[in-house]
Order: structure tokens, then C-alpha cells, then sequence
């Protein structure tokens, strides 16, 4: 008697899970491992994890073990590493959005705000222009042109890291000094207008040329307008109700987990990067600082350890320094990583110099503009993933993320250690502090 075995085909869905599990897994006890050692030489945690991100890469694991990397990896697996990602970054920006106070302070700081900004993004977006058309026959790719790729890298080196630097003037209780209002404020403007640019380019490229970006353009600008003039005050409410409780209630958590969502589905449909769409969808949020604090405490942690460890980690997959190697992308690298320094350190420097600032309090705040940490590196994936941008452009802006990250905070403390640090704590009496909650990294 002949038995015929019923063989049921493997489930696709479930073989899938099982190969996602084991990666995340290994990228959070990366992240963390790595995070921890950062924190130990007295580096953020994000530094760290930016790391782990590159050294799970083709980089140093897939250098050492290159069939375990594969087997953890597999083509299958990178379309949910970025979807994870995309959602991560969404939601990240939205909560940079929702903790920048764009209500203002006192005229004078604002002027001197915008003093700082200018002096941080004009010359690095300069220089990084100048070395992009230096570069452009090196690095570029056929299909884009010398403005663009030229505007690229300024834009990309214009960038400071605003949340990474709320997070430091918030654990050495600089936050409401007149240093660490005016770089906050600096910041966030530099950041704005960079991704500003970024959204220009992306219509630009993705269009048949300037002109075919027009509609792109105008419909980014009637999103934003929408977001700002007609979405943000039917929000008021909400943002009232969760101030007064300190909780979010089930409506509400459905209300801002949606709205950057769709709000970053509607930008990538318009043709910019869903990032945008959550940042938009963040400066709509009420302005209550409460609801803020509610706001971060409810979602930061979750986004910072789970979707933002998996962004690196899929950059990091993106990152093959082995291709820099030579003298003459070599050269380019120090051309690039010297233009964005010099660009915001001295620039920065020079202008809080000019504000009445001493030289010691002028170069720590140079220092700390200069550093890009995740903002960079969101900018460059959206550059690599549109097709504006080579794989080794890209790895030469990620160790120039990496680099510039961890000079900040030496750079701040060796312009003015701590002796002289306390005498910049004081808050004039007269001025409105800025204020910007920003728990993550």
C-alpha cells in the first residue's frame, strides 16, 4: 500500500519573518553595543550607532564574513530594512518638526539667529559647491548635471545635526543660555533651508529638467501651505487636551501616528522623499510645550531604538569604503570633509565673534555646528535611492558624517572646558527662552 504524502508549500510570508527576525536582532545588539562604547569615550549614542551601521556593512563584516553577512542580509530582506527605514525616518523628522518653536523670541535674537545660520550654511554650501564642480567629472553620474551634483554637496554639507546638538546643550544645561538658544535657533534654520534645497533638487532630477520640476515644486510649496494655514489649526484642540491630561488618548495617538504617515505618503506621491512630508507634518503640530514633552516621550523611544538602529544599518549596507580607496578619491574625500569643516567652523566662529561673543564661546559653537550626524545621512540616502549621487560619493559623505559628529562635542569642550563653561549658563533676565524639546539623538 502506497501512502501519498500531502507536502504543504512553505509559506512565503513566514519565511520572509524568519529572516527578517535574525537581522533586526543582530542590529539592535550592534546599535546598542556600539552605542554604549560611544557613551563610554564620552561620544553620543548616535555616533555609536551610525558606526554599527557601517561596520555591519560590505565594510568590516562583510569584509571578514562574507557568507554570513549574505545569509543575515539577503536581497529579500533589504526591501524591509526600507520600509522600516522610510517609516523611521518619517516619524524622526516629524518629531524634529513638532519640537522646533518657530513662534520666535525676542527680535534681537532672532536677527542674531539668523546671523549664525547664514554664517553656517552660506560658506559650507559654497565651498561644498566649488569641490562639486572640482569633482564633477570624478564622482558625478552621466545623468546629472554640474549644477546639480554641485548643489548637492553644498546642500549636503551645509546640514547641522539640530537634534543631536538640542541633546547636547541639553545634558550640559545650555539649552536656555543665550549660546544655546542662538545655535538651536541657527540650527534648525540651517537644517530647514538644506532640506529646502534637497527638495528642489529632487524635483529637478526626477523631472525633464527644471521646468518639469515646476509642478513638483508647486505642489510641495500648496502642501506646505496646507499643512501650516489649514491642517495646524484644526489641531489646536488636540494639542490643548493633551497639554492639560499630560496623556495621549486613543484618538489622539491615532491622530499622530496618521497624519505623518500620510502626510509623507502625499510627498512621496508628489514626488519628494516621504521625510519631508513628516517634518511638514511635525511644524503643524501645536506649539504647547506640554504637548511636546507628551509628544516625545510617547514616541521618541521606539523610533530611536528600533526604526532609527535599522536606517543605519540599510545605510551601512549602501556603504562600501573600499571604493574611496587611491589617490585620487582620496584626494576628493579630504576635498569634501575640508570644505564642509572649514565651512561651518570658521564661519560660525567668525559670526558669533562679530555677534559680541568671546573667541573661546565663538569656536565651541563652531564646533558644535559642525556636526551633521542623522541629518546628513537621511540626505544622502534620499540622494542615493533618487540617483543623484554615486556609491562612493556616498560613502565619502558618510565618513564625513561620522567625522564631523564625533569632533563636535571635543572641539566644544577644548574651546571652553568646563571651568570656563559655567559662566555661559546664566539666562538674561529680559529674553523669552527658546524652547525646543529634543530627547533623542
Amino acid at each position: 500500500m502506497t501512502v501519498l504524502a500531502h507536502v504543504v508549500p512553505p509559506d512565503p510570508n513566514l519565511a520572509i519573518m524568519l529572516k527578517v527576525f535574525p537581522a533586526l536582532v543582530v542590529i539592535l545588539i550592534t546599535s546598542q553595543i556600539c552605542g554604549r562604547l560611544a557613551q563610554m569615550v564620552m561620544q553620543p549614542r548616535v555616533l555609536g550607532e551610525m558606526v554599527a551601521g557601517v561596520l555591519l556593512g560590505p565594510t568590516l563584516f562583510g569584509w571578514l564574513f562574507p557568507e554570513a553577512q549574505a545569509a543575515l542580509f539577503p536581497p529579500e530582506v533589504r526591501p524591509v530594512l526600507y520600509v522600516l527605514s522610510t517609516i523611521g525616518l518619517t516619524l524622526y523628522m516629524f518629531l524634529v518638526g513638532a519640537g522646533i518653536d518657530h513662534g520666535g523670541g525676542r527680535p534681537g535674537e532672532i536677527r542674531n539667529a539668523a546671523t549664525l545660520a547664514a554664517s553656517g550654511i552660506l560658506p559650507s554650501l559654497l565651498l561644498g559647491a566649488g569641490v562639486g564642480f572640482l569633482l564633477y567629472d570624478l564622482l558625478s553620474l552621466p545623468d546629472v548635471s554640474p549644477f546639480q551634483f554641485a548643489l548637492f554637496v553644498g546642500g549636503a554639507l551645509s546640514l547641522t545635526a539640530f537634534p543631536m546638538l538640542a541633546r547636547i546643550l541639553y545634558e550640559r544645561n545650555l539649552e536656555q543660555s543665550q549660546i544655546g538658544r542662538l545655535t538651536l535657533l541657527a540650527a534648525s534654520i540651517d537644517d530647514a533651508l538644506a532640506w529646502c534645497i534637497l527638495a528642489i533638487l529632487s524635483a529637478m532630477h526626477l523631472g525633464s529638467g527644471a521646468g518639469g520640476a515646476l509642478p513638483t515644486i508647486g505642489l510641495t510649496l500648496g502642501f506646505a501651505v496646507i499643512m501650516l494655514k489649514v491642517v495646524a489649526p484644526l489641531l489646536r484642540p488636540m494639542g490643548r487636551t493633551v497639554a492639560r491630561t499630560g496623556r495621549f488618548g486613543p484618538g489622539a495617538m491615532y491622530a499622530v501616528i496618521l497624519i505623518p504617515l500620510t502626510a509623507g505618503w502625499l510627498t512621496d506621491w508628489i514626488g519628494v522623499y516621504s521625510v519631508f512630508g513628516g517634518f511638514l507634518a511635525g511644524l503643524a503640530m501645536p506649539r504647547d510645550a506640554a504637548f511636546r514633552q507628551a509628544l516625545h516621550g510617547r514616541m521618541m523611544e521606539i523610533v530611536s531604538t528600533l526604526l532609527l538602529p535599522t536606517f543605519f544599518t540599510f545605510s551601512g549596507l549602501n556603504t562600501q569604503l573600499g571604493g574611496i580607496a587611491g589617490g585620487a578619491m582620496l584626494l576628493a574625500f579630504g576635498l569634501i570633509l575640508l570644505a564642509g569643516f572649514c565651512g561651518k567652523y570658521f564661519g560660525c566662529a567668525l559670526a558669533m565673534k562679530g555677534i559680541g561673543f568671546s573667541w573661546r564661546e565663538s569656536y565651541a559653537v563652531g564646533g558644535l555646528m559642525n556636526a551633521r550626524g542623522l541629518m546628513i545621512l537621511i540626505f544622502i540616502n534620499i540622494g542615493l535611492a533618487q540617483g543623484m549621487i554615486t556609491q562612493e560619493l556616498f560613502a565619502m559623505l558618510v565618513l564625513v558624517a561620522v567625522l564631523t559628529t564625533a569632533g563636535a562635542l571635543p572641539l566644544y569642550k577644548l574651546a571652553l572646558p568646563d571651568r570656563l563653561e559655567a559662566g555661559t549658563r546664566s539666562e538674561p533676565a529680559q529674553e523669552r527662552p527658546v524652547e525646543i524639546e529634543v530627547r533623542s539623538n
